[in-house]
């Protein structure tokens, strides 16, 4: 053999075991396997690994769906658009960047709830306690929040275009950036 040749065999073989060496590690940290070695070992840093994280949301859907209540779950990122959560309890829970859009919400406890960056357009929120929650750039646009509890709540840069907010409570909540354009029911209410 000569030695240019036994040179690129050799790199060959070189790329070849990187290669597989790579794709044995890639596999390992795979989510399924990252859950398995992580769940059994309790830890105590803030720090949740990805893959419990996403086991618990589906579990926290689960029992939302069973229970129609989750008190403090995490449904971060779940898209419940058209669904039927009429007088569901979910306070303190973080919907964080959810897909609320044409969902039945009426009368539901989201006291003190997460819903920063939620898409809630065309939603049916009359009735519903959202004090002390944060929408924070939330998309309310066209959504039914009649005599919905909204004291105290996170409105900044909240998108209420033709929002129906007629008899809703809005004392103390925080509008500023606020897009109330052709909202329905702001009769007599200071808008800074």
């Amino acid at each position: 053999m000569n030695i240019p040749n036994s040179k690129k065999i050799t790199s060959w073989i070189l790329t070849a075991a990187f290669l597989a060496f790579a794709m044995v590690f890639s596999l390992l940290d795979q989510p399924s396997a990252l859950a398995q070695q992580t769940s059994s070992i309790p830890t105590q840093s803030t720090s949740v690994p990805v893959a419990l994280t996403t086991e618990s949301i589906t579990a926290n859907v689960r029992h939302l769906l069973e229970t129609n209540e989750c008190v403090g779950c995490n449904l971060s990122g779940v898209s419940f658009e058209d669904a039927n959560l009429q007088a569901a309890n979910l306070e303190g829970a973080n919907l964080q960047d959810a897909k609320l859009e044409n969902a039945n919400l009426q009368g539901i406890n989201l006291k003190s709830a997460n819903l920063q960056g939620v898409d809630l357009g065309k939603a049916n929120i009359a009735q519903a306690n959202l004090q002390e929650a944060n929408l924070f750039d939330a998309d309310l646009e066209k959504a039914n929040l009649e005599g919905a509890n909204l004291q105290g709540a996170n409105l900044q840069k909240a998108d209420l275009q033709k929002t129906n907010l007629t008899n809703a409570n809005i004392e103390g909540a925080n509008l500023q950036g606020a897009d109330f354009e052709d909202a329905i029911g702001l009769v007599g209410i200071t808008i800074h």
